[in-house]
């Protein structure tokens, strides 16, 4: 099913100090945020756009660029320029990601971009475990109804393998580690903003001036031992935390 393109009215003061760019940037902005324009639609493309209103392609392109700098849209290779789809809104807790965006009512898959084993320095130790201990390296993408939402990575104790790319793109993790009697009693968390890497704008699709969310976590299970380590890394503008503080 192809998506709906969406030809926002303009309408540009010539007159006016403020330049042409960030009109038509703040005018596609109010339509984006007044849900005159839907997430998902296909935004006219720069050559239409710029014989519509009577602009240069440059002129055009910049306010493109902004609105994609803004997290407001998304660029897609061969398909064209899409308005965002709404944001993940996600409490901070023990749960899995999977299960949050089905209970939200969205459609997560996964790509799996890799699966190893070999020792990391840094998941060992915060696994407790000897800095040369063999781990199950998991690389993986996931989406968000087709939208790139996060890369995750993950260390696991060679003990929970074998785990097949089947399973990996179908389950959870915590619904695999569950098959081992494991569940996430304890989870330790931080979350941090930063600019992506380049691997890291290629596979979310951003721009590398859009901050991502990199969350590194700490899972044990009862009896406190830890039982795996991830990072994970969010796009900013489709994703965000909550957080509930409760008086004791």
């Amino acid at each position: 099913m192809s998506a709906t393109e969406a030809v926002i009215p303009v309408s540009l003061d010539r007159s006016s100090p403020v330049p042409l760019y960030f009109q038509l940037a703040e005018q596609l902005m109010a339509a984006i945020t007044d849900g005159s324009a839907q997430p998902g639609d296909l935004v006219e493309n720069e050559v239409a756009m710029s014989k519509r209103l009577g602009l240069s392609r440059p002129t055009v392109r910049y306010a493109i660029r902004y609105l994609v700098d803004q997290g407001l849209l998304v660029r897609k290779r061969g398909l064209g320029t899409f308005i965002t789809s709404r944001r993940v809104h996600r409490r901070v807790s023990k749960g899995s990601l999977y299960e949050d965006l089905l209970t939200q009512g969205r459609s997560p898959s996964t790509k799996l971009l890799g699966q190893s084993t070999g020792p990391n320095v840094k998941a060992a130790t915060a696994l407790e475990l000897d800095p040369d201990t063999e781990l199950i390296a998991l690389n993986r993408l996931r989406y968000a109804d087709g939208e790139t939402l996060t890369i995750m990575h993950n260390w696991l104790p060679a003990r929970f393998g074998p785990i097949t790319d089947a399973e990996l793109e179908e389950r959870s993790l915590y619904s695999i580690l569950g098959d081992h009697g494991v569940g996430p009693i304890v989870v330790h968390q931080s979350i941090a903003a930063r600019l992506p890497t380049a691997d890291e704008s290629e596979l979310l699709e951003i721009s590398r001036s859009l901050p991502i969310i990199a969350v590194s976590r700490t899972v044990f299970q009862p009896g406190g031992a830890p039982v795996e380590y991830a990072e994970h890394i969010y796009r900013s503008d489709n994703y965000e935390i909550e957080l509930v503080l409760e008086e004791n």
